[in-house]
């Protein structure tokens, strides 16, 4: 029960709490930490069946979306070297590839996963960019580019996934929207 209201204090207090949480029937979630955790926050273990995504179809679909868009990011040998001669390995750049998807308008909800979360759209440090008399710092501009180029690979692999699921016969409602 310490380590429970460990996680709480340090943890769980400060993010949203559920009713309900769907898992796979993993050791770890039937644990005395997680009974004590589920006892303590109120909320109820639901314990899915082994290879049966349609138990929480959302988060399966965006587990293999991330899935897809880290291995692509990866798999293309993404990194970037900047102005200074450092070079920015595609591993490192994962926050960027979140904050990317966290910030992209999805077709199914029509609206960002950090709208969802959060209730708000996060200020992107692009969106503070001005035009101004002094230079940018010419990483900062790097980035920019970076950020752009990461944000065109994800909604190409996007489309791309569209264009295969029509071909397939799978019904899409509408293309995926870029912020």
């Amino acid at each position: 029960m310490d380590t429970s209201l460990s996680i709480w204090n340090r943890v769980i207090s400060h993010t949203v709490l559920f009713k309900n949480i769907i898992s796979d029937r993993d050791s770890k979630f039937k644990s005395a930490l997680w009974t004590d955790l589920n006892n303590l926050l109120g909320t109820k273990l639901s314990l899915s069946t082994a290879y049966h995504p349609q138990t929480d179809g959302l988060a399966e679909r965006i587990n293999q979306t991330l899935e897809d868009m880290i291995r692509q990011f990866c798999a293309y040998g993404l990194e970037f070297q900047d102005l200074d001669g450092f070079t920015h390995y595609c591993c490192k750049l994962i926050p960027e590839l979140e904050l990317s998807y966290n910030t992209s308008i999805h077709a199914s909800t029509e609206t960002t996963a950090a709208m969802l979360e959060k209730g708000l759209n996060p200020k992107l440090p692009v969106d503070t960019l001005k035009e101004c008399l002094v230079d940018i710092h010419p990483t900062a501009s790097s980035f920019k580019l970076l950020l752009d180029k990461v944000r065109n690979h994800e909604n190409k692999r996007i489309t791309y996934s569209f264009e295969q699921l029509n071909k397939n016969g799978i019904k899409v409602i509408k293309p995926h929207n870029s912020k």
